[in-house]
């Protein structure tokens, strides 16, 4: 039997605000009371963003909310940046990529894999411009008419 690869939370404002030429998956270092409240869908992905730091990856305000999990013993952020799982070869070439093109890593999705893990979907993107916004939501405008009219 097959496990279908959920989808835990998404990042709806990404592909209205970023033009995404490339994505990757990638793992996340998450520790016990921060699984609990992702599974359980207390998560948010809004304004989060990667960083490269000291040779690593690290995302940056993913808001996990541990209230319902909170133990007193482990004081931890509900924004604490997470280290992300990638291999050395992978973070030079993505580096690159970033540092030459002055491009963006924002999270897309947040699923667990057919294995159960928990992953993350990062798109690799530059900025839209407000005149550039325009002329995508008129884009996606005349393709929601267009389909209208092919139904009829």
């Amino acid at each position: 039997m097959k496990k279908l690869i959920s989808i835990i939370a998404q990042n709806r404002k990404a592909k209205f605000n970023y033009h995404i030429t490339e994505k990757i998956e990638v793992g996340i270092v998450l520790q016990g009371p921060e699984v609990k409240s992702i599974r359980g869908g207390s998560v948010s992905l809004d304004n989060s963003y990667a960083v490269f730091k000291k040779g690593e990856f690290w995302i940056i305000n993913l808001h996990v909310d541990l209230k319902a999990y909170h133990n007193n013993e482990k004081k931890l952020s509900n924004i604490r940046p997470k280290k992300l799982l990638l291999k050395k070869n992978e973070i030079s070439k993505i580096n690159m990529k970033i540092k030459q093109n002055g491009l963006t890593m924002i999270p897309l999705d947040l699923h667990f894999n057919k294995k159960g893990f928990i992953k993350i979907l990062l798109g690799i993107s530059k900025g839209r411009k407000k005149k550039d916004l325009r002329e995508y939501k008129k884009q996606q405008d005349w393709k929601k008419e267009k389909a209208r009219l092919e139904k009829h």
